[in-house]
């Protein structure tokens, strides 16, 4: 299977505080992959290196073949226009509607009219089952739910071959979370999308992710599938998968 974004020997610092240290993991063409690591570990901080948020202090990432250091103008334009993303609190504009809000990135990249971007905004709207009267709310008078998926057909709005995840399923209730989940999976099958995700989700991890990377110690303590990384007997590991949660799940996921 084709690698599609690798990270290599990446170290971060933000001050004095180290947060990478030489950090390396691939993902591969069209799987869901996992980042997982406790809070301050850099999880997020590694996505936004992906999406070119931020830049490391040393190190590689490639991302479609293209090393994000050494970008030009142009290539670093279309390379952002090959993702989506979809940030932990949503990050809709509280002043535009729904439907202004995943059409606009239609109106800025696209020459498309008026009339095409509309029919874009519905179909996306409605692939993140939302139904059609969201699409004239504001952020305000949605739900926590709702929320995500109108930031889900948002970040869906430029057919991107990549999907980033910000712990997408934090503040929903379990059913809720699943049904995230579910249709997360299902927009992977239907749009052939290769999604990253950041999470802490139990849940998520038994029953979505392909692979995982877990960070800890700077560093990416393990990486591979689920049974491969809960085989790692690194303390971190351990706690994660085998403490009272963790065994908890495991039971319920037999």
């Amino acid at each position: 299977m084709k690698t599609i974004i690798r990270a290599t020997d990446v170290v971060t610092r933000f001050g004095e505080n180290l947060v990478h240290d030489r950090v390396s993991l691939s993902v591969r063409e069209g799987e869901i992959y996992g980042l997982l690591g406790g809070s301050g570990s850099g999880k997020s901080t590694l996505l936004r290196e992906m999406i070119m948020l931020q830049m490391p202090q040393s190190g590689k990432i490639e991302v479609l073949g293209y090393d994000l250091h050494t970008l030009e103008r142009e290539q670093a334009a279309w390379l952002r226009r090959q993702w989506g993303v979809l940030f932990q609190a949503g990050a809709l504009y509280s002043s535009l509607t729904v439907a202004e809000n995943v059409g606009i990135t239609l109106k800025e990249y696209t020459k498309l009219s008026p009339v095409v971007i509309e029919e874009i905004v519905r179909m996306k709207i409605n692939m993140v089952g939302l139904p059609q009267h969201a699409a004239e709310l504001y952020p305000a008078q949605l739900s926590g739910g709702m929320v995500k998926r109108a930031s889900l057909a948002r970040a869906l709005a430029m057919e991107p071959r990549l999907l980033f995840l910000d712990e997408p399923t934090s503040g929903l209730d379990p059913i809720g979370a699943e049904a995230f989940d579910k249709l997360i999976m299902a927009l992977r099958e239907m749009l052939n999308l290769t999604v990253v995700m950041v999470t802490h989700d139990l849940d998520s991890i038994w029953t979505i992710v392909d692979r995982l990377a877990v960070l800890g110690e700077k560093k990416v303590i393990a990486e591979g599938n689920l049974q491969q990384v809960m085989e790692e007997p690194h303390p971190i590991i351990q706690k994660f998968f085998f403490g009272e949660r963790g065994r908890l799940r495991s039971r319920n996921g037999k």
